[in-house]
């Protein structure tokens, strides 16, 4: 009985630290899709002043000036694009916040240790 429990301290330990490592690694998904994202926004900010100056440069000088201008509002527009969907994947990765590998680990766990000692 006290190797039994000796075990299942052990086990139990070993799940606290599987389940701390897993929720280190989502909690890290979670920070770069955030950060992704929160570029994502400063990129498409920087997209919409670069959209008004295309808006001001068609309107006072001549075509090829704001051609310019439009060329550099659809860089930056792909460079946001291409940003979110970056982030969104890490944040997709990292979810459920649940550390999904220990818990099923835990039931696996418990229904050895009951079948153990029904016999």
């Amino acid at each position: 009985m006290q190797r039994a429990s000796q075990q299942l301290t052990e086990l139990v330990r070993g799940e606290f630290r599987l389940a701390q490592a897993e929720m280190k690694e989502k909690g890290k998904r979670y920070g770069k899709g955030g950060g992704l994202f929160g570029g994502a926004g400063v990129v498409g900010f920087l997209m919409l002043q670069a959209l008004v100056a295309t808006v001001i440069a068609a309107l006072a000088i001549p075509l090829p000036l704001w051609a310019a201008a439009l060329i550099v509002t659809a860089v930056l527009g792909v460079i946001a694009a291409v940003m979110a969907m970056t982030g969104k994947k890490q944040v997709a990765r990292a979810a459920p916040p649940t550390p999904q590998r220990t818990i099923e680990n835990v039931k696996a766990d418990m229904a050895e240790i009951k079948e153990s000692a029904h016999r």
